[in-house]
């Protein structure tokens, strides 16, 4: 076989097998320091910037993800380690003792970017999810697309106005996160399971409502999918704002 056609099997062999990568920029808009997380499902190989990074105020970094790939981004902050170098957080965090996930996901409660990114400019699907809780405000807006390509967020500090039991607070009494009513009272009807495991069963819950209230585009509850899942054709890339 000669190199030329070799050659052209590689190509050929790279564009159908997704070789298109999307670059994934994110920003830190908060006035304080983040420490974004990512986790790659469906048992895939973790993202090349180690699964965890640290970005001060007004910082960005990107990376590439070679579709098909899926997962999700959050933010940690009031990060830092103890006298024997474990690494924590006060909200946010994965538990792994590091900077770096390794492969684990946000303790809840935290504010979720999710994607399923499709090879060779298929349709991506995105969205914002609050369905394991609220830490702070997060958008997602894509770039080069074709077709769809709306950006998605939830821009309000829905901290302000949560519900004294759904609070987490700080050592000073500042609340830091909100629960999802499903992890504070842990109850069928809000988590959407036994009985209520379906979207005929499952409804938003008064709990569900102020985060729905607060941030419309986002999933508020499992099943809030109508309002809440976003797609892009085309190969687009996306930037990810925490605190838009």
């Amino acid at each position: 076989m000669g190199i030329r056609v070799v050659f052209l099997l590689t190509l050929a062999s790279l564009y159908f097998s997704g070789a298109h990568s999307a670059t994934f920029a994110i920003t830190n808009n908060c006035p304080f320091k983040v420490w974004p997380g990512t986790l790659t499902g469906s048992g895939g190989p973790q993202l090349s910037l180690l699964t965890g990074l640290e970005l001060a105020s007004g910082a960005s970094s990107s990376l590439n993800v070679h579709p098909p790939w899926s997962g999700r981004f959050w933010a940690r902050y009031q990060c830092s380690k103890d006298h024997f170098g474990k690494f924590s957080c006060s909200s946010g965090d994965c538990g792994s003792g590091q900077i770096a996930c390794n492969g684990a996901g946000a303790i809840p409660p935290a504010s979720l970017v999710e994607f399923t990114v499709a090879t060779n400019g298929g349709r991506d699907f995105y969205d914002v999810s609050l369905v394991d809780g609220f830490n702070l405000p997060i958008s997602v807006t894509p770039h080069g697309g074709k077709e769809g390509c709306h950006t998605t967020s939830c821009r309000a500090n829905v901290n302000t106005v949560c519900p004294l039991e759904l609070a987490v607070k700080a050592s000073d009494g500042s609340v830091i996160a909100c629960k999802s009513a499903c992890l504070a009272f842990k109850q069928p009807q809000y988590c959407c399971t036994g009985d209520f495991g379906s979207p005929d069963t499952c409804s938003p819950s008064n709990y569900s409502r102020i985060f729905k209230d607060q941030c419309p585009q986002a999933y508020s509850y499992a099943y809030d999918d109508k309002s809440s899942t976003f797609t892009c054709t085309g190969g687009a890339d996306y930037a990810i704002t925490f605190c838009p």
